[in-house]
């Protein structure tokens, strides 16, 4: 539910009244990430939810691979339906965004952020499109990462690459999430009563486990992350990413399997 004006979709792939839409350039820029935040206590959000999965299975743009991350507000919760995956967390993240970067003074569900740099109604097709063809188009950072999961634990190696062609003048944090597919909840009170919503790029838990800084070129980070006993061990990855700490520029991101030690 959105509590302001809605956001005008990009210039970018917009074409005139009455001609058909132009076409994209191919983009300097391969990896986007999409940040839904998002509730089961709100109405709006299933449609968000399912454009957040369609769009990463298959992007809307040739040669853009689209890294979901379904971040559940916890603002809802007092509303009729307590979401099991809410996190305050993600509250706050929300809100960082709006009062750091788009500074509408506008919290609201669903809405999408693309590389920390725009954003847009999450159930919105075109405005979502339009986001993700403007963060396409910006050099990013490469990435590299491993994870492996052993004795209730996830050990995650990141290497970080910042091409001469990024700007990059500001320190930057080194982002790990963990992200649970095939998730499902029947909904018993609220807006979405009687509903079994299904999910996919759930975010379990974000930490920051290292930093980039401004002055060079390379960073690598190393942690071990927990991994609850509830969460499906098969429908697990790992979302690696940079974001610099002061701007909120999302500078580069990638995923990756789990695989197993025993």
């Amino acid at each position: 539910m959105r509590a302001g004006m809605l956001i005008a979709a990009a210039a970018v792939t917009v074409a005139a009244v009455g001609s058909e839409p132009a076409r994209l350039t191919p983009p300097a820029r391969h990896v986007v990430l999409a940040e839904l935040f998002t509730s089961e206590g709100c109405s709006s959000c299933p449609p968000a939810d399912a454009l957040l999965q369609r769009l990463a299975a298959a992007s809307p743009i040739e040669g853009v691979e689209v890294l979901a991350l379904e971040e559940h507000v916890d603002y809802w919760d007092t509303l009729g339906w307590r979401d099991p995956f809410s996190s305050s967390g993600f509250t706050r993240r929300q809100s960082d965004y709006d009062a750091r970067v788009f500074r509408n003074g506008d919290i609201y569900t669903p809405q999408v952020v693309v590389d920390g740099a725009f954003d847009a109604i999450g159930s919105d097709t075109r405005s979502v499109r339009d986001a993700i063809a403007r963060a396409a188009t910006r050099p990013g950072a490469d990435l590299r990462v491993t994870a492996a999961a052993a004795d209730g634990r996830a050990h995650t190696d990141v290497h970080v690459d910042i091409p001469a062609s990024l700007d990059h003048r500001k320190d930057a944090d080194i982002v790990v999430a963990i992200v649970e597919d095939g998730l499902t909840s029947h909904v018993e009170r609220g807006e979405n009563r009687g509903r079994t919503l299904p999910h996919a790029s759930v975010v379990r838990s974000m930490k920051t486990i290292g930093a980039v800084k401004s002055t060079l070129p390379t960073a690598d980070a190393v942690a071990d992350v927990p991994l609850d006993r509830a969460w499906q061990m098969p429908h697990l990855r790992v979302v690696a990413f940079v974001q610099e700490h002061s701007t909120l520029r999302i500078l580069g991101s990638v995923s990756q399997s789990f695989s197993e030690s025993r």
